[in-house]
């Protein structure tokens, strides 16, 4: 009898399985017991695994709260005045990318990987995600693998966005979708 999943490969390298367990262990202690305002000592943290932080003239550095949670932090990039708020969790199976300015919102699911279910082998599917400048992603908002989502664009609370989204637009709903134009901010 076939079992779905069964006989499938890791697609991870030892190498790669090492330095999670070791990232899980520095996150569930140094990262996580970081006080809130300590970004620049989780920065170093992530540094330290791999996260890239792009810099961006007269612009402040990312800040990432402690109860957020990135499973592999060397397929991260934050770019300068980016923000990982309270209980995000970003699933990076493949590199996700927030540029300048981005907003994550408390309790936001980025997940940049699935499983091909048409195979009993069930092989990862995992595409990136990229987050463009100034986008606000609200609270509980879950984004798929493959996203993209334009600059100054708005995702509404507890969307759920499976495709790209377009840039100066507020976008909500399940299927997230564009309502309407977003104001230039003032």
């Amino acid at each position: 009898m076939n079992v779905l999943g069964q006989h499938s490969p890791s697609p991870w390298t030892r190498r790669e399985k090492l330095l999670r367990a070791l990232w899980m262990l520095v996150q569930a202690t140094l990262f996580r017991w970081s006080p809130r305002p300590c970004h620049a000592w989780r920065r170093a943290l992530l540094r330290l695994f791999g996260t890239r932080f792009p810099s961006v003239p007269d612009t402040p550095p990312a800040r990432v709260f402690p109860s957020a949670r990135i499973h592999f932090p060397w397929k991260l990039e934050l770019h300068a005045g980016s923000m990982v708020g309270p209980d995000v969790h970003v699933y990076n199976l493949a590199p996700i990318t927030l540029r300048a300015g981005a907003n994550l919102a408390q309790g936001v699911h980025l997940c940049a990987g699935s499983h091909d279910f048409t195979k009993w082998t069930m092989p990862l599917d995992a595409r990136p995600i990229v987050v463009g400048e100034n986008v606000w992603i609200a609270a509980e908002v879950f984004v798929g693998p493959g996203v993209t989502i334009g600059e100054l664009a708005v995702i509404g609370a507890r969307s759920v966005v499976m495709r790209d989204q377009p840039a100066r637009m507020v976008c909500a709903g399940n299927p997230c979708r564009p309502l309407r134009p977003r104001p230039e901010p003032v």
